[in-house]
């Protein structure tokens, strides 16, 4: 295959029970624009269908099917059952449906489950390593690519079938297992590096979860490409809207759980507004709240309305790709003070493709997107008084807030696009095509 041909690519994605999830999200705009640039691209989903606010690029077939690895996990009879038995688990309703239940079941009770998955032929979900190690070999990809290390049990058998070059992205490992007791978490990052012997290399989004996840998973750092995250600009328009009359606004925009530190934002607003002197700005909050954290949810609410707040907070139900770039348009600064170390930050650059500057706590990613562009501010993680006086200043400053929010939509459209994403891996997985020597 000569250099710049387009690529056969088979990439393993994983739904996130029904949730818009960062990575799955990340992963069909990756397909689309590759798709675009002339390579075939297959994106196959994993536990569930995916969800995301772009057209789905994804195959129809769900491989793993969350029923199913289920009840091979459980009961010993569905180990057994044969394949057409099995696709009766396996429609993408009957998918999308359970799903509402899935979602409420933590990290913490899914040891035994991923160590199973990680173990892959030798695990109790065995036929459904069978099911994709055959559908791979009917299309025979040049290359395979797994949106995660979790999904590396199968990777054995993939690489004895198919012997094709085979990656690994690095994009949240880490957030699921830490949430592992210390036992099941060792054991996983044991079978990871086992199953890492037949892995190629790895794609990870960032420099800093690069460093990171080599040492986490004791995987040589020199094995890890760094690819940048990139988003489709085409439905974004540039600057936000004229403020007019409209209060200054402070904007979440994720997924509204404790990870996320909505809580955090909710408590900087609260401290902002009762400052002296601060401005009388508003708060409004979006994006995918599922039923596990309505709770949480309604009792931030609750610390609004005791602060005499409520009526300066709006939170807008998760929406369309048209409606987050309205939300985006409609906000002075975005604020995601997440408690875990985000690998990728989406949300930074679709806030950035707005003209929107941000402030974030100073780890994970966050430093390295600030730091190399001067779109916002960084403050000292877990310390509210900082995230204020961030909030407070970038509000106050109109000259800054401009400069910040032009140099971040300025960096997104040089550096963070998804024609720039899809080429760079392109690029890597090309390399990995050539014949040596």
């Amino acid at each position: 295959m000569g250099r710049g041909a387009c690529v056969k690519i088979a990439f393993i994605t994983a739904g996130a029970a029904g949730m818009y999830c960062g990575s799955c999200m990340r992963d069909n705009t990756l397909v689309t624009t590759l798709r675009a640039l002339g390579h075939d691209a297959l994106l196959i989903p994993t536990y569930t269908p995916i969800k995301t606010d772009e057209a789905d690029a994804s195959q129809q077939k769900v491989f793993f099917g969350g029923v199913n690895v289920y009840l091979e996990q459980k009961f010993w009879l569905f180990r057994h059952t044969p394949w057409l038995f099995d696709k009766l688990f396996n429609f993408r309703w009957l998918l999308k449906w359970v799903s509402r239940f899935a979602v409420r079941t933590k990290y913490s009770e899914l040891g035994d489950l991923t160590i199973s998955m990680l173990q892959g032929a030798h695990g109790t979900q065995r036929k459904e390593v069978a099911k994709l190690v055959e559908f791979l070999t009917d299309e025979r990809p040049d290359v395979v690519l797994f949106t995660n290390a979790l999904l590396s049990g199968v990777i054995p058998e993939v690489k004895r079938a198919l012997g094709v070059p085979i990656f690994v992205t690095l994009q949240g490992d880490d957030i699921f297992l830490d949430e592992l007791p210390a036992k099941d978490r060792a054991r996983c990052c044991e079978l990871i590096r086992e199953n890492g012997r037949a892995v190629d290399g790895y794609i990870s989004t960032s420099a800093y979860y690069a460093d990171h996840m080599a040492a986490y998973l004791g995987v040589p750092r020199e094995s890890i490409h760094v690819v940048l995250p990139g988003i489709n600009l085409a439905a974004h328009g540039g600057s936000a809207e004229p403020r007019g009359d409209r209060p200054l606004t402070v904007g979440f925009f994720a997924r509204i759980c404790p990870e996320k530190g909505f809580h955090r934002a909710v408590e900087a607003f609260i401290k902002l507004r009762q400052t002296p002197g601060a401005p009388a700005a508003r708060f409004k909050a979006s994006g995918w709240l599922g039923e596990n954290n309505r709770n949480y949810y309604d009792d931030q609410v609750k610390r609004l309305e005791a602060a005499g707040l409520l009526a300066d907070f709006e939170h807008v139900e998760s929406p369309s790709h048209a409606d987050k770039v309205r939300f985006m348009r409609g906000i002075d600064v975005l604020c995601v003070p997440t408690v875990y170390r985000e690998p990728k930050g989406l949300y930074v650059l679709e806030a950035w493709a707005n003209g929107v500057p941000v402030v974030l706590p100073a780890h994970g990613t966050f430093t390295e997107l600030v730091e190399s562009t001067g779109g916002g501010l960084l403050v000292a993680p877990d310390n509210i008084d900082e995230l204020t006086d961030g909030l407070r200043m970038i509000l106050t400053d109109g000259a800054f807030r401009a400069n910040a929010g032009a140099a971040g939509e300025a960096a997104v459209r040089d550096r963070f696009t998804a024609d720039i994403m899809a080429r760079d891996t392109a690029a890597i997985l090309q390399r990995s095509t050539q014949p040596v020597g």
